[in-house]
């Protein structure tokens, strides 16, 4: 079983998936919808993934603000999360998210994306570092 980890955002949300033996995530795909609160495309996309991965949890990004608060994001994001879990069936796990996207842009910056082409990526790569820092998390509760 795998472990997917999701980047939610208002237009999008950046896929990923950690390989079978739970040590590494690869990004996947991003889901793009036209209307922010339109989720019946995204939920359905996500559970296709969901059986063809074999997925056993889900891991979703909480986007705090950088003082640790939660805003607008968050109790939009706890709501996806509440219906993902129950169309789904699947534990959902929330992980802080905060600079996750500075990260994958700066990550892409250094492989020499360039800026235009980096928009297209960044929120499948924000959900390899949200689920890549749980693997590793669990990983270190185990060792």
């Amino acid at each position: 079983m795998r472990i997917m980890g999701l980047d939610f955002g208002s237009k999008t949300v950046g896929v990923a998936v950690s390989d079978p033996l739970l040590i590494t995530a690869q990004g996947i795909e991003i889901i793009r919808r036209k209307e922010e609160n339109k989720l019946r495309q995204t939920l359905a996309r996500i559970e296709e993934l969901i059986l063809e991965y074999e997925v056993s949890e889900i891991v979703l990004g909480l986007p705090k603000n950088m003082n640790a608060t939660e805003g607008e994001r968050v109790e939009k994001t706890k709501e996806f999360a509440d219906k993902l879990s129950r169309r789904t069936g699947l534990p959902v796990v929330f992980r802080d998210e905060r600079l996750t996207t500075v990260a994958a842009d700066k990550a892409m910056m250094e492989a020499g994306i360039r800026r235009e082409n980096r928009k297209e990526h960044v929120d499948k790569l924000a959900a390899v570092f949200i689920l890549q820092s749980y693997l590793d998390q669990k990983a270190m509760q185990k060792g």
